[in-house]
């Protein structure tokens, strides 16, 4: 579960960067009944809001050739020095660290390519709501090997991680817990996929994020009628809930969880 008492390595911001900023607004509006607050006339950047509380933020796609996608960032205490230690591990900084009035900010990519951010709090802890419906409870990281991931991120971040049988029997569902965490702070999960299942990203792994709603099916229905669409589900999964794997208008991809009654 994510909560927004943020601890080092556990996600606390997550933003899109979209080709068409207006048209991903009332997408996203349309599905989880957001509020778009814009942050300059130029509307390079703006937030998303649910009950007056932040829950995700939009920018402008500027990377060249690069697709629209969501961006988990995760919590650290030293930005230049969680840095040099991907250099260390084999990944990449794809943009050095900089900083605006709520964070110290750097985006990477770890040794396989799945691309992600972290965040050192400045004006802002974060996301403001977590775990309800319309916001942020679970990240997912599909990757081409998940044995090189786990031990990438376990040395960046010191996550504690534990392998879950899935029920097809066929392979295992890596569950992420931040270091010293207890299991009802999971925070999320990695499987590893072959290449030619990450269509999306041209072979190359990638996190997305996962967000809670009241009625998967009733959600579903909202992407469809919105523009979107469904790459996978709607489905059960036992002691977890009913999810949906959907695409934005840009095919943006992102989870849909209906929780399993307790």
């Amino acid at each position: 579960m994510i909560t927004t008492d943020f601890v080092v390595g556990s996600p606390c911001w997550i933003d899109i960067a979209a080709a068409d900023v207006s048209a991903a607004v009332e997408f996203y509006r349309s599905v989880f009944d957001w509020e778009y607050e814009q942050l300059d006339d130029q509307g390079e950047y703006g937030y998303f809001r649910l009950g007056g509380r932040k829950v995700a933020g939009i920018g402008s796609l500027t990377e060249e050739d690069a697709r629209s996608a969501w961006m988990i960032y995760f919590r650290t205490d030293d930005v230049d020095e969680t840095s040099q230690t991907v250099r260390q591990l084999g990944g990449t900084v794809r943009r050095e660290p900089f900083e605006d009035d709520q964070a110290r900010m750097a985006q990477f990519s770890d040794p396989l390519g799945a691309q992600f951010a972290v965040w050192q709090p400045k004006g802002a802890q974060g996301v403001e709501k977590t775990d309800e419906p319309g916001a942020l409870n679970w990240i997912e990281l599909y990757t081409t090997h998940v044995a090189a991931a786990k031990e990438f991120y376990v040395n960046l971040f010191g996550w504690q991680m534990e392998d879950m049988p899935l029920p097809s029997g066929s392979s295992t569902y890596s569950l992420i817990t931040p270091s010293g965490g207890s299991q009802e702070r999971m925070i999320g999960g990695m499987m590893q996929l072959a290449p030619e299942h990450l269509a999306l990203t041209g072979g190359l792994p990638y996190w997305h994020p996962v967000f809670a709603v009241q009625d998967c099916d009733a959600t579903m229905s909202r992407v469809v009628s919105s523009g979107g669409s469904v790459q996978m589900g709607p489905e059960n999964a036992a002691g977890v809930g009913r999810m949906a794997v959907c695409l934005d208008l840009t095919r943006s991809d992102f989870v849909v969880l209906e929780s399993a009654a307790e």
